[in-house]
């Protein structure tokens, strides 16, 4: 194949990729009215985040980052932020770094110039001059490649962008969010992301917990899935069998609020009837949160039985177990003063409450 060809090519699977990614845009801004308005649940920490996002929405401040597992709803309190802002009258513009390829990325939030590279037969505003004055979400921000991260911190310090190709900057009005799953300063240390990009973006943090560790709003959070599925499927609202319910508190919900959506939303496309069994659930479910027989081991916990026996514990099952003995190891250190405890644990002192109570430790909570 000749350079014309290669180019070419090149500037064909550009065109394809853009006009895509337009479709895309229409799509979510077309379904966004049905996202929920902010996050579901009455656990302490939930409320926390939402007083957060109230506060932060209402500030003059430019750069938020949010941290949160993949399905706790990062995207839920951008929107939130936004909405709740003196910007909401403005758009709302949001981009997933981990799906555009990087070569076309900083095309996409800076724009180019006609003719600033092949297949660039038009001038092409960027999604950061798109949002002046508006709100700009950067979902998994840790996969933007380091050069580009070098070019946002000199948006974020300079207040204006310069499109590929352009000889001049053009000054805009944004706040930017962003969001990602990883520990961003350990990718610091690794050498993966921008230690002063980082301390930019990270005036304000906000942290959404896994639902793992806000067992009860599981039930609430079924309760609104069912509300919502059953407006939309038209069907009677149902409920949860009682072996259900007790699947449902003890199981990790490795993809938290999404994974609970995703697995309600199936009952009311496969099934029939008003009353969510056992039967209905994946097996992956039901398997991993299978107890073994107690057995003390010393330490207020369950040994972990050798990989050999008759019927292997889960990796849920074994992490279980993992946990109850280091709480109760705290618990004991600190004389079962849970501030301390937790301290030691590295984790809340509503986790550390949480906790005790979903494992069933039966300790005195003295504090």
């Amino acid at each position: 194949m000749g350079w014309r060809e290669s180019h070419m090519r090149r500037a064909t699977e550009v065109t394809r990729y853009i006009h895509n990614l337009r479709i895309m845009r229409e799509m979510r801004a077309n379904s966004i009215s049905a996202l929920p308005d902010s996050l579901v649940g009455k656990h302490p920490s939930i409320v926390e985040v939402m007083r957060l996002v109230e506060r932060v929405a209402a500030s003059p401040i430019r750069t938020v980052l949010i941290y949160g597992e993949t399905g706790t709803g990062k995207g839920i309190v951008a929107r939130r932020l936004h909405r709740l802002s003196d910007r909401a009258r403005a758009p709302f513009v949001d981009l997933n770094c981990a799906a555009i390829p990087g070569t076309l990325l900083e095309s996409e939030l800076f724009g180019h110039e006609r003719g600033a590279f092949t297949g660039a037969t038009a001038r092409k505003r960027g999604l950061i001059e798109t949002a002046d004055r508006g709100t700009v979400f950067l979902d998994e921000i840790r996969e933007m490649d380091l050069a580009l991260q070098a070019k946002l911190l000199g948006v974020l310090d300079t207040r204006a962008l310069r499109p590929i190709g352009a000889t001049r900057q053009a000054a805009v009005d944004v706040r930017f969010i962003a969001a990602t799953n990883q520990i961003l300063l350990g990718e610091v240390k690794k050498g993966l992301f921008r230690e002063d990009l980082y301390y930019r973006l990270q005036v304000v943090a906000i942290n959404i917990p896994p639902l793992r560790d806000r067992a009860d709003d599981v039930f609430v959070l079924t309760e609104h899935f069912t509300k919502v599925f059953s407006q939309r499927y038209g069907r009677r609202a149902v409920s949860l069998d009682p072996a259900v319910r007790e699947i449902f508190r003890r199981y990790a919900w490795p993809g938290n609020v999404r994974e609970l959506e995703n697995l309600i939303e199936r009952f009311f496309v496969l099934e029939d009837g008003d009353v969510i069994q056992a039967r209905h659930l994946p097996a992956r479910i039901t398997r991993e949160v299978e107890r073994p027989v107690p057995t003390e081991d010393g330490r207020g916990g369950q040994p972990v039985p050798e990989l050999t026996t008759a019927r292997p514990l889960s990796y849920w099952q074994r992490t279980e177990t993992y946990q109850r003995g280091l709480i109760v190891d705290a618990l004991k250190a600190s004389h079962y003063r849970l501030e301390r405890a937790a301290s030691m644990l590295g984790i809340s002192r509503h986790s550390l409450r949480h906790q005790i109570k979903r494992l069933d430790l039966g300790v005195p909570p003295t504090s």
